[in-house]
């Protein structure tokens, strides 16, 4: 199975990145540049985890070359509308220290005013025509949010990023990913969310993928992470740990059989929030000048 997914408009990039979602400034500098000297070569993060101009310190620290490594970010809803989002990118840009973005994705569906999110999809239309990012998407969209988005632009986005893990497989959602040749990207890939929701079932402690982990010796987090992959999916892991940065990185020397992805699948819940109508203006939330 391939390290690396493959875009609908042919641009490639590594199945497994390092997040950095709620990772503090003062750790981000020092995940990024442990993860990319250990050989990840996709960094994930956004505008609103307020750590891009660390991610792009970490890069420098590691000496890693720009052009070795994907970068991914994400413009958040205070920035939508077209010349908002443009304005999102310079921002972005210059913080993470960078000219080009691999992948600019919009945040999150801003429901209540949709036209915002149409024009903020609009402005990364115009970033990729100029060469300005290499691919765009989409994060935390519905089936029914990603047609209207359709139904108003011109460009089907490259990537969904949603809340993807065993106990929460949005089967839905990616189904309507994959029917639009869009590519499934996780969030929460090992369960994370759950220790940080307090939810007292958590898949890192799944005794099912245990078992599992325990023919190939691998763990909980790396047998959820090659399920991703051989499923297609790309994968976001976020630790500041070094020993868990490596171990997340280190799944490409076994391969699960049809009946343990079987199974694995078959811990899904059913239990997710809703996406679609979070009320994120007012989380307080704003982007600063870079």
């Amino acid at each position: 199975m391939s390290s690396a997914v493959t875009f609908n408009n042919g641009v490639t990039m590594p199945a497994i990145g390092l997040g950095v979602f709620q990772t503090a400034p003062e750790e981000t500098v020092t995940a990024v540049q442990t993860a990319l000297e250990l050989g990840y070569r996709h960094i994930d993060t956004a505008a609103a985890y307020l750590n891009e101009r660390e991610v792009g310190e970490g890069l420098h620290r590691s000496g890693v070359p720009r052009e070795e490594v994907f970068i991914e970010t994400k413009v958040w809803i205070t920035d939508y509308g077209y010349d908002e989002t443009l304005h999102a990118f310079e921002k972005s840009t210059k913080k993470l220290g960078v000219e080009q973005l691999d992948l600019l994705l919009l945040h999150q569906p801003l429901t209540a005013k949709f036209e915002r999110t149409i024009q903020a999809y609009k402005a990364l239309e115009k970033l990729l025509a100029d060469g300005a990012v290499r691919a765009i998407g989409v994060s935390n969209l519905v089936p029914a949010r990603l047609d209207a988005l359709l139904a108003e632009t011109d460009i089907v986005p490259a990537v969904n990023q949603i809340e993807l893990h065993p106990y929460n497989t949005h089967a839905e959602i990616q189904a309507k990913n994959a029917a639009h040749g869009i590519l499934t990207q996780a969030w929460s890939p090992i369960g994370g969310i759950r220790s940080y929701n307090g939810s007292s079932s958590n898949p890192l402690n799944d005794p099912t993928i245990r078992a599992i982990g325990e023919v190939y010796g691998k763990t909980n987090a790396q047998v959820m992470l090659r399920w991703h992959i051989q499923q297609g999916r790309s994968a976001i892991p976020k630790s500041i740990n070094a020993e868990r940065i490596a171990q997340n990185f280190d799944v490409f020397d076994f391969e699960l059989t049809g009946d343990e992805l079987t199974r694995i699948d078959a811990l899904d819940t059913g239990d997710t929030i809703d996406i679609d109508n979070l009320d994120l203006e007012s989380s307080g939330i704003v982007i600063d000048e870079a």
